[in-house]
């Protein structure tokens, strides 16, 4: 009888969490989520997952309709699912990365080093867009979309560019 010789599995490497943080998670956060997976797709790039959360959620709201329709118009799709959620200790300590949209976020989460900010990383900050007009909206989506490539080249190397 021949014996093949099975090739030992590879462990799983853990996906690195990259979260999202505003305010009540219905705004920006989610379309940061959104369009950063869409733009790690596209790029190829894995090895991640994105989530969002708020530091305010409130249990039983939703997506910002406004959100939805910029992240539609933009070809971007969202988790049909989509829950905004409380940011707990527990994400942010398993989180590889956490992106505030404030300076303001960011100071109520300084006591973890994996902590960082869209001043921080790219000189603004997104401004929350809640209770606006849809233009308001786009607006933020494009200043997120336009910080994404800063946020890939520093923390997201495609396979095989990681030092």
């Amino acid at each position: 009888m021949e014996q093949k010789n099975a090739e030992p599995k590879k462990k799983a490497v853990p996906k690195k969490k990259i979260v999202f943080v505003c305010t009540g998670n219905t705004c920006r956060s989610p379309m940061a989520e959104a369009a950063l997976r869409k733009e790690l797709r596209r790029r190829k790039i894995t090895g991640y997952t994105v989530s969002s959360a708020g530091l305010h959620a409130e249990a039983g709201s939703a997506l910002s309709p406004n959100s939805a329709q910029a992240l539609r118009e933009a070809k971007i799709s969202v988790n049909k699912s989509f829950r905004p959620k409380q940011l707990t200790e527990k994400t942010v300590k398993s989180a590889y990365l956490v992106v505030c949209m404030t300076e303001r976020h960011r100071a109520a989460l300084e006591k973890y080093p994996n902590v960082t900010s869209f001043p921080l990383l790219c000189g603004r900050e997104i401004p929350d867009p809640y209770g606006k007009d849809i233009d308001v909206y786009r607006v933020t989506l494009r200043r997120i979309r336009e910080c994404l490539p800063l946020i890939i080249e520093r923390y997201c190397p495609a396979a095989g560019e990681e030092g």
